[in-house]
This record gives structure tokens, sequence and C-alpha cells, in this order.
């Protein structure tokens, strides 16, 4: 007679792309998985930890959806109660940005169990990886990270209030909203404050770009830089060169400061 598993949703967060870049506790979830609905940002070399769990792409890219968030919600109950434990892997952190929360809502609404694993959001995990610091001392005390795509397809109106201040500003899903974002850097202020633009961050892939407000939408085309891309902007950015400079100093060893992707 087979044995009904009891049906359990663990929302995993599976980091900025690195693959190293993934907790144990969530290599933990992905072994114990009977089911893994992953997104589109996910690298799919996690999925190898799950080698006996039932595997469906689930992402949403801009303009094309493979399923619809109401059918996530839907398939993640159906498998729960059907295979057991469902494991729903998001790119970053499933908490920032990554609707997590809702997930979790509609899963316990049917009675399920739920788990949560955090993972290192590409909103700070990027941005450390080629070096840059959000937050520095006497440069910056706080930082934001924005939206670039409201539920409403618009550019958060917090853009507006972040570049009023003396915060680093950190854009994610923004790109197709470059020209915007640049206008109200101009209408808000004179000075031309630096900015980086970070596309597949951490993944062998990796194209960056670091210039500023005046010069980055040609320097975009020139370097042919799209999504997924996040973008900081700045004085933080503008000390990245001498953190490339204090490696150099201090770590003569060329295999570490290769792999800083500096």
């Amino acid at each position: 007679m087979e044995i009904l598993k009891t049906p359990k949703l663990t929302i995993v967060g599976a980091g900025p792309g690195d693959v190293e870049l993934i907790t144990m506790k969530a290599i933990k979830a992905l072994k114990s998985a009977d089911v893994v609905l992953y997104d589109a940002l996910v690298n799919e070399e996690l999925l190898e930890y799950a080698p006996q769990a039932e595997i469906i792409f689930v992402g949403k890219r801009l303009g094309c959806h493979a399923y619809t968030q109401d059918q996530i919600n839907d398939l993640i109950v159906s498998m729960a109660k059907t295979h057991g434990h469902v494991v729903r892997l998001k790119g970053g952190d499933p908490f920032v940005f990554g609707r997590g929360s809702e997930e979790i809502e509609f899963a316990e609404d049917f009675g399920i169990e739920t788990a949560i694993v955090p993972g290192i959001s590409s909103a700070l995990g990027v941005p450390a990886s080629v070096g840059i610091s959000l937050t520095q001392r006497k440069v910056a005390e706080s930082f934001w990270v924005i939206t670039g795509t409201t539920s409403a397809h618009e550019l958060s109106k917090d853009v507006h209030l972040a570049s009023k201040s003396a915060a680093t500003v950190v854009i994610l899903m923004g790109m197709h909203k470059l020209n915007e974002i640049i206008s109200i850097y101009e209408e808000n202020r004179n000075d031309d404050l630096p900015i980086a633009i970070i596309q597949n961050g951490t993944k062998n892939s990796e194209q960056k770009v670091i210039g500023t407000i005046s010069t980055i939408t040609k320097l975009v085309a020139e370097k042919n830089i799209s999504s997924p891309a996040i973008i900081v902007i700045g004085e933080v950015v503008r000390n990245t060169s001498s953190w490339i400079s204090y490696f150099q100093e201090h770590f003569e060893d060329e295999f570490i400061f290769q792999n800083l992707n500096l």
C-alpha cells in the first residue's frame, strides 16, 4: 500500500546565480524535495541536488510567462497534495521582490505545512561580488533597494525619493526603465553621480559597465548590456577602483584576484 506523504511547501532562495552562493539549508531542502518548481533566474546546476524530484520550470521573464502567478499557486497546492514536499526555488532571496510571502499565504490557506530558506539577494550579493560596498563610512550611511517594475508595470515612485538622498540606490528589474531613471536623476540632482550596471552578476556570463548619470546610457549601448541586470547608483561606485587596488596590493595569488571578477 502506497504511503501518502505529508503535503509541504518550502520556499528556497537560490542566491544571485553562482551555484556556490547557496546555503547548506537550501541544499538540504532540495535533497528532500519530491517536486521542484524553479524560476528563470535560478542556476539550473542547482537542480542536480534534487535528482529524485520532479522538476518543473515556472519562470517568468519580461513579456514571457511559462505560468501565471495564479497557476503557480495552484500548482504548488496540487503538487504538495499529490507528491508531498514541494520546493519552490527562487533566484536571490524569495522575500525580496520574489512573491514568496504570497505563495506561503496561499499554501497555508489550504492547510499545507510551510517553511522558508532565505537566500543571498542579488541586490546585496552582486554589488559585493564586483567590489561595490553599498554602505561606506563618510560616503553612504544607508541604501535603498527598489523594483524597476511595479505590479502596474511602472517604475516605482520611490526612485524619485531615493534620487534626492545621499543613500546608495540599487534598482532591480529596471533596465527597460533606464532612460526614465536617468531622467529622474537629472531632474533632481546637479551632480553627475557614478552608476554601475552588472548583468548576470556572479555568473560566468557576467558583464558590467561603470559610468555616470550623463554617460551610462551610451556605455550600456556600446557594451550591449541588457536584462537581467542590477543598477547601482551612488558615490560608493566611485570607490570601486580603490577596491581593485586593495586586492591587487594584498592578494598576490592570481587565482584569488581573477575569481573576484574585477
